[in-house]
């Protein structure tokens, strides 16, 4: 398994390129900006890329959906409750902290992911685990004892519920359903440093 973590855009987002590296078959977690870095890594290991995948609807965790998928015959996936978010200025946020003041609207998704949906590349299966709060459709991503968590979970906090259809009350219930997994799941995250879950248990005074 190949995982290669690139820190994009003026708010240092965690894009994650994850592949079967015997089928050369790949997604890309969170493409928030530096397309053309994120195209160089692919090219370089000669992937084909079946999947950008949103963990949430966020500008700094799209905004490069328009150029990659131009680039690649790769599908835009995302939960449905933040498919709108795709296209609305005002609930991706770039009408406020757009890159150099651009308002964003990207393609529609190609799926619409569910709680429970699994998506394959190769020989490898990510299970997909609704977690709303800090967005009504943020996702987390379960790929064995990986866990790739988005905006949802960070090694020493957890993300803000006071953006448009945020919700404090239904992030507490997403990490109550993070906090039963094994203690050595490994935590990715959608900013910051990688963590795992027993040490976050310790860390991270939200949970």
């Amino acid at each position: 398994m190949f995982i290669k973590r690139l820190s994009v855009g003026s708010l240092a987002v965690n894009c994650y390129i994850v592949a079967d590296e015997k089928k050369k078959e790949a997604v890309i977690i969170d493409p928030g900006s530096q397309a053309e870095d994120i195209l160089k890594i692919i090219n370089e290991h000669d992937l084909n890329v079946k999947y950008i995948i949103n963990t949430h609807g966020h500008n700094d965790h799209i905004a490069a959906n328009p150029k990659l998928l131009e680039s690649t015959e790769a599908e835009l996936l995302i939960h449905s409750q933040d498919s709108e978010f795709l296209q609305n200025p005002e609930l991706n946020l770039s009408f406020f902290i757009g890159e150099m003041g651009q308002e964003l609207k990207c393609p529609n998704a190609d799926r619409l992911l569910e709680d429970g949906d699994t998506i394959e590349i190769g020989d490898l299966e990510f299970k997909v685990i609704h977690t709303p709060g800090h967005t009504p459709g943020s996702i987390c991503m379960k790929l064995g004892n990986i866990l790739f968590t988005g905006d949802t979970i960070f090694a020493t906090g957890v993300g803000r519920t006071d953006f448009p259809k945020g919700s404090y009350q239904s992030l507490r219930e997403s990490i109550a359903k993070i906090l039963e997994f094994e203690e050595d799941l490994k935590i990715c995250p959608g900013h910051g440093a990688e963590t795992t879950l027993n040490r976050a248990r310790k860390e991270n005074s939200y949970l």
